[in-house]
C-alpha cells in the first residue's frame, strides 16, 4: 500500500482517530461514568437539546449485541482486514472514496481502541429532539454516541452516495 497513493485516507483516518480518542479521554476524566446520563451529572450544552454524558456501550449501535463484545471486537479487525485486502475492488485509489473510507477506518479504530482499552465504547454526545418518532425515537432521545460513531455513519453514507452516483453514470 503506497503511502502517497492513500495519503488522503491516512490523514482523514488519523484525524478522526485522534479527535475521537482525545474527546473520549477528556470525557472519561471529567464526567462521572454512567450516572451522567441524567441530571445533575450530565453537562448541559444547549438546554433540552444537547448534553455531554459518559456512558459505556459494550454493543454495537443502540447497544445491540452487547453480550457479544468479543465478537464485535473481532468483527472490527475483520472489517479492517477486508478493506485492506479488497482495496483495489473498493477503488481506494480514488480521492473521494478515500474520504469515505478514511472516515470509516478512523471511526472503527477509535471504537476498537475503546473496546481494548476500557472494555466498552465510550459514548458522550446526547441529543434530545423536540419531537418523537414512533418506533425509532419514542421518547425524543437519540442514543448517546461519539465522534467515531459519527464518522462511521457519515463515511458509510458518503460511500453509498458515491456508489449510487457511479451506478447512475454507468447506466446512462
Amino acid at each position: 500500500m503506497s503511502k502517497v497513493l492513500y495519503y488522503r485516507l491516512f490523514v482523514i483516518a488519523g484525524v478522526i482517530l485522534v479527535l475521537d480518542q482525545i474527546t473520549k479521554i477528556l470525557v472519561q476524566y471529567s464526567i462521572p461514568f454512567e450516572s451522567s446520563y441524567f441530571a445533575p451529572d450530565r453537562v448541559t450544552i444547549i438546554e433540552d437539546f444537547f448534553y455531554l454524558v459518559h456512558i459505556g456501550n459494550k454493543g454495537a449501535a443502540w447497544g445491540i449485541f452487547s453480550e457479544y463484545s468479543g465478537i464485535l471486537t473481532l468483527l472490527s479487525f475483520a472489517v479492517l482486514l477486508f478493506i485492506f485486502c479488497f482495496r483495489k475492488q473498493l477503488e481506494l485509489h480514488r480521492g473521494t472514496v478515500q474520504i469515505a473510507f478514511g472516515l470509516l477506518i478512523g471511526g472503527i479504530l477509535g471504537n476498537l481502541i475503546d473496546r481494548i482499552r476500557v472494555g466498552h465504547v465510550i459514548d458522550f454526545i446526547d441529543i434530545h429532539l423536540p419531537f418523537t418518532l414512533p418506533y425509532i425515537l419514542p421518547f425524543g432521545r437519540w442514543p448517546a454516541f461519539n465522534i467515531a460513531d459519527s464518522a462511521i455513519v457519515v463515511g458509510m453514507l458518503f460511500y453509498l452516495l458515491l456508489s449510487l452516483s457511479d451506478t447512475k453514470k454507468k447506466i446512462q
